[in-house]
């Protein structure tokens, strides 16, 4: 896996070089619609974090996507004319402008949203409007349906892709062979709620999807197809997304269960269930089985076996996007959870209980570890499965 990550890496590097690069002139609207979808000012409070402009903030987030798309030498530059603000982008492909403006375009289905949430007394004082700004835009290898934005991404990073939930999946992804500057590519978010919101706000946010649905399902249609129009791998995370899912395509997508849905006629993307990056935190804490560590271990790893098994498809599926994905599935289910099992062990032993490897690979040749390994091929407790 990580030989074929290599050589795809090097391919597209290659690729990249031989692409004929130009300047790219974007209208982006008025400076109130660039206000509204760029989420300006991100970061003030009385006091601003980064006391930036608005064509300062543009630049800052369209410089994100030119950089994650490839193109280290791309330059933007933002201008303001007459209350029209516009993106000049150079060394970057003609036609380089048609997939901001598509989201841009579905930025305003969002502001639509938000305002009749808000019109109704259901957007709450502390969320803000924001979109998936700073991803690539045109080289992606497939796409992540997640919940909503923490709001420290927006006010704190200024990055969409910076927070606990995106740092963890990028961390499986690299696992699973794909060298840590590209695991952006994978990760190109659609939030059914694209709401930057505090961490806790979750059952909140499940009453608004209706609100964004000409939104989402804009989204859907334009991410998951590559610039050449193949379709991406897409990974649905956590209950409420696969459940949205059922509601929207009329499929079921259990962890680690496959589905194929329409997004358009005449495309078809395959999707995958899984955990939501951040679950793991609460499936393997102890309070939860009355202090009983040993359970709580159990518990985590085994859902550290599906999670590396659903970032080894998608990994494999972004590189070959006409792979079989059921075969692909089975082979990453195979891997992580009964050939590389102990390698499972260790990784969740680091990574969650921030073990040092030595103290990892101890625990995972102790008979008790052994027994809980037996654990990953069995259902998870009902207290901690319905929260998946």
């Amino acid at each position: 896996m990580k030989k074929t990550a290599a050589l795809s890496v090097a391919l597209t590097a290659l690729a990249l070089s031989f692409t004929v690069h130009a300047d790219v002139d974007v209208s982006l609207g008025s400076k109130d619609r660039v206000t509204r979808l760029f989420a300006y000012p991100n970061n003030c409070n009385v006091i601003c974090f980064r006391n930036w402009t608005l064509e300062q903030t543009v630049e800052h987030y369209l410089s994100q996507s030119v950089q994650r798309d490839g193109y280290p030498s791309a330059k933007v530059s933002v201008t303001n004319d007459n209350d029209q603000l516009h993106a000049k982008i150079t060394g970057v492909p003609d036609g380089y402008d048609k997939p901001l403006t598509r989201l841009l375009n579905a930025g305003d289905l969002a502001y639509t949203g938000a305002s009749k949430l808000n019109a109704d007394g259901k957007f709450a004082y502390n969320w803000y409007l924001f979109l998936p700004l700073g991803m690539a835009l045109e080289n992606r290898k497939s796409v992540e349906l997640l919940h909503f934005p923490p709001d420290y991404s927006l006010t704190q990073a200024q990055d969409y892709l910076r927070s606990a939930t995106t740092d963890r999946w990028a961390t499986l992804l690299t696992d699973n062979g794909i060298p840590a500057d590209q695991t952006p590519a994978y990760q190109t978010i659609i939030d059914i709620a694209p709401i930057a919101a505090p961490a806790n706000a979750g059952s909140d946010l499940e009453g608004v999807y209706s609100y964004f649905n000409d939104y989402q399902t804009t989204m859907v249609k334009n991410v998951s197809q590559s610039a050449a129009g193949t379709s991406l791998p897409m990974v649905a995370f956590g209950a409420p997304v696969r459940n949205w899912l059922k509601a929207q395509y009329n499929v079921n997508v259990p962890v680690l269960g496959l589905a194929i849905i329409s997004p358009a006629t005449g495309q078809t993307v395959s999707v995958i269930g899984a955990n939501h990056p951040s679950y793991i935190w609460y499936a393997a804490d102890k309070s939860n089985y009355g202090g009983d560590e040993a359970k709580a271990d159990a518990a985590g790893l085994k859902v550290m076996g599906q999670d590396l098994s659903a970032a080894c498809w998608q990994a494999g599926m972004g590189q070959t996007p006409g792979s079989n994905a059921a075969s692909l599935l089975t082979q990453c289910a195979t891997q992580w959870q009964v050939t590389h099992k102990v390698e499972t062990c260790k990784l969740f032993y680091t990574s969650i209980r921030n073990l040092t490897p030595d103290q990892a690979a101890a625990k995972c040749r102790t008979g008790s570890v052994g027994r809980q390994l037996d654990q990953l091929r069995k259902p998870l407790p009902e207290m901690v499965k319905k929260q998946a």
